[in-house]
């Protein structure tokens, strides 16, 4: 799949607007008219340096013919310039694993290669390296957009801790946190439907017992499930090594080895050591790819 979304039949309606044949589609940016038919019926897809070539034979805007969501990564930007692997490492006079590794989040861009590359892109070396960060995982957001986006009530550190937190194949259910709460605090301190309406922002308010409980079930620090008002930067520190660990268990970062950190559980260390471990083996066969 390209890096963008793509719907063939938004390409054949697209084009027959135009009177156009898929044969003169494909002269047009350099394949065949079968090559468009299997594009047009879902059969295949155009690779993403294509993509650029199609919108403006097609004379349709690139992101309303084919959209993305959220700001590029590197893959995107070599792309929206209509360049391949190939022809972007022959910017650099380089094979193609320097571009093919930092796409993938493997091993960043050397620093000589930055300018030459963001020239070729048609982009600035701040957004170039921006979008390096993307393909690397990284989330940038000014300290102000943390403090919006960050979940800070009960229920919401709830939902981030479930959606980010677990690595099992099954996240616990209302009633397992309950469970494990109630196991933790002095007599019965909540109820699967108590966990609920925190979770759905019903309720907001839990007492300390509640906090320390739900803190020893997803075996984090307490402190997490302290005052909802402020977000000191120990705590969005910490919630971003969770994000982190999500992103490893999720696919989403295989390249990035783990380090250590004074506020991560060893448990979480494990984890993360863990699931490096796991994809070892699927960084090898891409690399056997290339």
């Amino acid at each position: 799949m390209p890096p963008r979304q793509f719907d063939g039949s938004l390409v054949r309606a697209a084009r027959r607007r135009r009177d156009m044949h898929q044969r003169e589609l494909g002269e047009l940016v350099g394949v065949s008219g079968a090559t468009v038919a299997r594009w047009e019926s879902g059969k295949d897809f155009p690779k993403g340096e294509k993509l650029p070539a199609i919108a403006t034979a097609l004379d349709e805007p690139l992101d309303e013919l084919f959209p993305h969501e959220g700001p590029p990564d590197l893959q995107l930007l070599r792309c929206d310039a209509g360049l391949s692997v190939a022809e972007a490492a022959e910017v650099l006079g380089a094979s193609r694993a320097p571009v093919a590794n930092a796409e993938s989040g493997r091993r960043r861009l050397n620093t000589s290669y930055i300018r030459p590359l963001a020239a070729a892109y048609g982009v600035t070396e701040e957004k170039l390296l921006a979008a390096q960060d993307r393909s690397f995982g990284v989330r940038p957001t000014s300290p102000s957009e943390d403090q919006q986006t960050a979940p800070r009530t009960v229920g919401e550190k709830i939902n981030f801790l479930l959606q980010y937190g677990s690595t099992e194949e099954t996240a616990m259910s209302d009633a397992d946190i309950a469970r494990l709460v109630n196991q933790h605090a002095p007599g019965a301190a909540i109820t699967a439907e108590g966990i609920k309406e925190l979770r759905d922002g019903a309720a907001t308010a839990a007492p300390d017992e509640v906090r320390a409980g739900l803190a020893d079930a997803f075996q984090v620090p307490p402190w997490l499930f302290g005052d909802d008002a402020e977000l000191s930067p120990m705590v969005q520190e910490f919630l971003e090594a969770v994000r982190f660990i999500g992103s490893i268990h999720q696919g989403q970062v295989l390249g990035l080895a783990a380090r250590g950190s004074e506020i991560l559980s060893l448990k979480a260390m494990a984890d993360i050591n863990r699931l490096v471990g796991e994809l070892r083996h699927k960084l090898s066969e891409v690399q056997d790819n290339e």
